[in-house]
């Protein structure tokens, strides 16, 4: 009996928790940092991040955090939770020096954006469809045989992929790849680099 109860308790706090997750939010705050909400595992995160140099880090938390410095006051961070899906913002930032850390959970599919800067992606284990205009890109991919498909390019400048065997510079460079995998890579700069590592 005691068992039976034990499951049935555990079985409510999976449902709950899972309910917690599932439920949609928003947050949106001005000059504050850092800015978080709960995200399950698994999800869609989109991003548009202004001119920064900009870290996106996968971790073992449902969590989405926002955090930035300088702080700013006119800074603003928008988080919008629907079901699985993700949208995060951050738009009003200074042009000077400015760094953005963006935390989400590591198994999550990332849809990135980005005017200018360097933009470092590391520990995320899900697809990717990253497009920064100028500036540097530096992606982990971690075993290139989880990929089924992967695409590189540049406008200008060079792709890097060490991973891939690919090292290409100059004008309108790219490359694909297919492999024995699930996961999808999708990378482009305007003007740049593009480092996969």
């Amino acid at each position: 009996m005691r068992t039976l109860l034990s499951l049935l308790a555990l079985g409510s706090a999976l449902i709950l928790a899972q309910q917690m997750f599932a439920q949609d939010a928003k947050v949106e705050e001005v000059g504050k940092s850092p800015v978080e909400t709960n995200f399950a595992p698994g999800g869609r995160v989109h991003l548009h991040l202004c001119p920064s140099g900009s870290e996106l880090i996968g971790r073992d938390e449902s969590m989405l955090r926002v955090s930035f410095r300088p702080e700013r006051d006119e800074v603003r961070v928008h988080i919008q939770v629907s079901g699985d899906r993700a949208d995060i913002r951050v738009t009003d930032c200074p042009h000077n020096n400015f760094q953005i850390k963006v935390e989400i959970p590591k198994s999550s599919a990332l849809y990135v954006r980005m005017m200018a800067g360097q933009l470092d992606v590391r520990d995320i284990t899900g697809d990717k469809d990253v497009e920064l205009t100028f500036g540097q890109l530096n992606l982990d991919v971690g075993n290139p045989d989880q990929y089924g498909h992967v695409d590189a390019s540049v406008s200008s400048g060079a792709v890097d992929a060490d991973p891939f065997d690919i090292h290409k510079g100059g004008l309108f460079r790219s490359f694909d790849h297919d492999g024995p995998g699930k996961l999808r890579l999708h990378a482009h700069v305007g003007a740049g680099q593009i480092e996969l590592r």
